[in-house]
């Protein structure tokens, strides 16, 4: 087996998941440029799918977060249908989490508080920015967000009410271990009767 290559077992994982999240996220932590971004992946209610990156803005011992406009096509999506994967991936590791779970909207006061660590054009581009929609030109998009600076001008830009945080509650994790000749390393732990169970699946 190579050194790069870190064996991953039931035996040696630990018993919560987000505890075990915590600890491959911070040993990729000077090995990754961006380690905050994730795959989301959301779906209507007909089962149609669609993914994209997200950044990871937060995750405690309960629930993993992201911020999006409301009106974008994964926030209509989750208004739907409320159930979403995300995807951590860390190549120099040879890594991958997999994490599937409900999703519902993070508290106003959660949302102000985190709105309000932005840049300032992060800022004035959530509120120019009607995500998803047709665009005729750039030019359009640009002078919306001179519009708004105009607005808030010598004051804080405050949060628009169709932008904020969504939480997602996991039910199911899975971590996975590149391993030579693709026998790889697949651990999950599953929710039930609210205690995780932890098994070893096959590559």
């Amino acid at each position: 087996m190579s050194e790069r290559w870190v064996p991953l077992d039931v035996t040696t994982v630990d018993p919560s998941p987000f505890v075990q999240f915590q600890r491959w996220f911070d040993e990729a932590s000077t090995e990754m440029p961006e380690r905050e971004a994730v795959a989301l992946a959301t779906a209507t209610t007909e089962g149609l799918p669609s993914v994209r990156m997200v950044l990871l803005r937060h995750h405690d011992g309960d629930s993993f977060g992201w911020f999006s406009n409301y009106e974008s096509r994964k926030g209509e999506e989750l208004a739907a249908n409320p159930h979403a994967a995300l995807l951590w991936y860390c190549e120099p590791r040879g890594r991958q989490i997999r994490i599937e779970g409900t999703v519902a909207r993070m508290s106003t006061a959660q949302s102000d508080a985190y709105f309000a660590t932005r840049a300032r054009g992060s800022q004035l581009g959530a509120h120019a920015s009607r995500q998803s929609q047709p665009l005729v030109d750039r030019e359009t998009l640009e002078r919306r967000v001179e519009e708004v600076g105009a607005l808030f001008e010598g004051g804080d830009v405050r949060r628009p009410d169709f932008w904020g945080g969504f939480r997602l509650v996991p039910r199911r994790f899975e971590f996975w271990q590149h391993r030579d000749d693709r026998l790889h390393d697949r651990v999950i732990y599953q929710l039930a009767d609210s205690a995780w169970c932890v098994e070893r699946l096959s590559p």
